[in-house]
C-alpha cells in the first residue's frame, strides 16, 4: 500500500512555488509516516484488544458445525490390523516421527514401546468428527507428529493411529444441542483409539515396557484409556511413563482412578507427567473455565481441585527451573515442516493454578499461539530435548526396578 498524500498536496510532480523549496515537501514524510505508524498500532492494539476479550467466542462462531452429529458422516473405523491406518509406526516409510530438528543429537533406538495418541488436527465445521489420513487434515497431523512425538521416538518402536476426530469446534461446543453432538464425536474418536491400542498392545513383546503419550485431545483420550485399559490391569505394571500433556488431570479428582501416581522427579518410573503452557502475562481463563465446570473421572467435580503440573525440566511439579536449564527448545518452522533445535530454551515454572509459566514469549514461534498467551500447540516443542531425556531416563529406572524384582 503506497504512503497517503496531504489534502494540500496537488496530484501529480508540479513543481513548488516560486520561493518555497523543494526539501519542505520532503520534511513532511517523517511526518507522515509517523503518522501512518500510529494508526497502525492503534488498528493493532485494538483487535488485540477484541482478541483477548472476545477471542474464544470468536473461534467458538468460526469453528463449531452447525448440524447434529452424524456417525455414518465419519466413514467406516479403521482397520488397525493395515499400516494405512496408523500415522507412524514401526517401518513405515516417510514416518514423520523419525524426523530430527536441525541441531538435536544423533537418533538412538531404545527398547520401549511408545504408543501416541495425535492431537487436533481437524479443523473444519462440516461434520463433528474428521479423518486423518488424507487432505490437509493428514498435512497437520503429519507435523503434529513430527514437532511432538518425535521427542519421544528414540524411547523405542513409536505407533500413532489415524482416528476419525472430533474436530477442533467440538472443543468449543456450549449450547446444550452443539454440546451433545461434541460428546458424541468424542465417544466416537475414542472408540477409535482404544481398538489402536488393543492392536498396539497385541503387537508388543510381553515384557517390554511402554510410554503412553498425547497431547491435547490425545491426552483427553489417554485419560480415559488408561482408567478402562490400564489402572488395575497387569498392563499397569509395565507402564515406564505417561505423557498427559495438553489437557488438564485433577490430583484428586482424576488421578486417583488412573492407577499411577504424579511423577514429582526425573528417572521415577511408573508415572503420570502432564503441563499446559502459557507465555508470561498469563490469562488461562479458557483452560480453567472448562476444567472448573468439569466432573473427574472419580465422580467427583473438579471444582477448586489442584490441577497437575509437571516441569518438564525437572520432572515433578518443583523447583522452578531457568532457560539454561532446558538442553533445546525445538523451534518449528510455521509448516510444521521443519525446524531447529534452540539452546538453552525457555524456562519454566509451575504456578499455583497449576499452569506452566514460560516467561516472556518467546521469538520464532509461527501460528497458532492461542489468547491468553497459551502456547498450547508448542507444549512438547518448546520441551524438546527435556522430554527426550526424561524418557530415556524414566524407560532406564523401570527396567533397573524390573531387574531388581526378579
Amino acid at each position: 500500500m503506497s504512503d497517503p498524500i496531504p489534502d494540500n498536496v496537488p496530484p501529480g510532480r508540479q513543481p513548488p512555488p516560486p520561493g518555497k523549496p523543494r526539501v519542505e515537501r520532503r520534511a513532511r514524510l517523517p511526518r507522515l509516516f509517523l503518522w501512518v505508524v500510529a494508526i497502525t498500532i492503534f488498528i493493532v492494539i485494538a483487535a488485540g484488544l477484541t482478541w483477548r476479550l472476545a477471542g474464544n467466542r470468536l473461534l467458538s462462531a468460526a469453528l463449531v458445525p452447525g448440524g447434529a452429529f452424524d456417525a455414518a458422516a465419519a466413514g467406516a473405523p479403521y482397520d488397525y490390523a493395515r499400516p494405512q491406518a496408523w500415522a507412524a509406526r514401526p517401518g513405515m516409510a516417510d514416518d514423520p516421527t523419525a524426523w530430527r530438528p536441525t541441531g538435536a543429537p544423533a537418533p538412538a533406538k531404545g527398547d520401549a514401546a511408545v504408543f501416541f495418541v495425535p492431537p487436533t488436527a481437524a479443523f473444519g465445521r462440516a461434520q463433528w468428527n474428521d479423518r486423518t489420513d488424507a487432505g490437509d487434515t493428514g498435512s497437520r497431523l503429519a507435523g503434529f507428529l513430527r514437532t511432538e512425538a518425535s521427542a519421544l521416538a528414540d524411547a523405542g518402536p513409536l505407533w500413532a493411529p489415524h482416528y476419525r476426530q472430533a474436530v477442533i469446534g467440538s472443543f468449543l461446543a456450549d449450547a446444550p444441542d452443539t454440546r451433545r453432538s461434541a460428546d458424541a464425536a468424542l465417544a466416537l474418536a475414542y472408540g477409535d483409539v482404544a481398538a489402536a491400542f488393543a492392536a498396539f498392545v497385541a503387537a508388543q513383546p510381553a515384557d517390554a515396557p511402554i510410554i503412553l503419550a498425547g497431547h491435547s485431545q490425545g491426552a483427553l483420550h489417554l485419560l480415559r484409556l488408561l482408567k478402562e485399559q490400564v489402572a488395575g490391569t497387569l498392563l499397569q505394571a509395565r507402564i515406564a511413563a505417561v505423557y498427559m500433556v495438553g489437557w488438564p488431570v485433577s490430583v484428586t479428582a482424576d488421578l486417583p482412578a488412573l492407577g499411577l501416581p504424579a511423577c514429582t522427579m526425573r528417572g521415577q518410573p511408573g508415572c503420570i507427567l502432564s503441563w499446559q503452557s502459557f507465555a508470561e502475562p498469563a490469562d488461562p481463563e479458557a483452560v480453567l473455565a472448562v476444567y472448573q465446570a468439569g466432573t473427574g473421572l472419580t465422580g467427583a467435580p473438579r471444582r477448586d481441585t489442584a490441577m497437575l503440573c509437571t516441569n518438564p525440566l525437572t520432572g515433578g511439579a518443583a523447583p522452578s527451573a531457568p532457560a539454561s536449564a532446558n538442553p533445546g527448545s525445538l523451534v518449528p518452522s510455521a509448516s510444521l515442516a521443519a525446524g531447529e533445535l534452540v539452546t538453552p530454551g525457555v524456562p519454566a515454572r509451575c504456578d499455583a493454578r497449576g499452569i506452566l509459566l514460560i516467561g516472556e514469549a518467546p521469538t520464532g514461534y509461527p501460528a497458532f499461539v492461542l489468547p491468553g498467551n497459551n502456547f498450547h500447540v508448542f507444549d512438547y516443542p518448546l520441551f524438546w530435548a527435556a522430554v527426550r531425556q526424561d524418557a530415556a531416563a524414566r524407560v532406564l529406572a523401570w527396567k533397573a526396578a524390573a531387574e531388581a524384582g526378579r
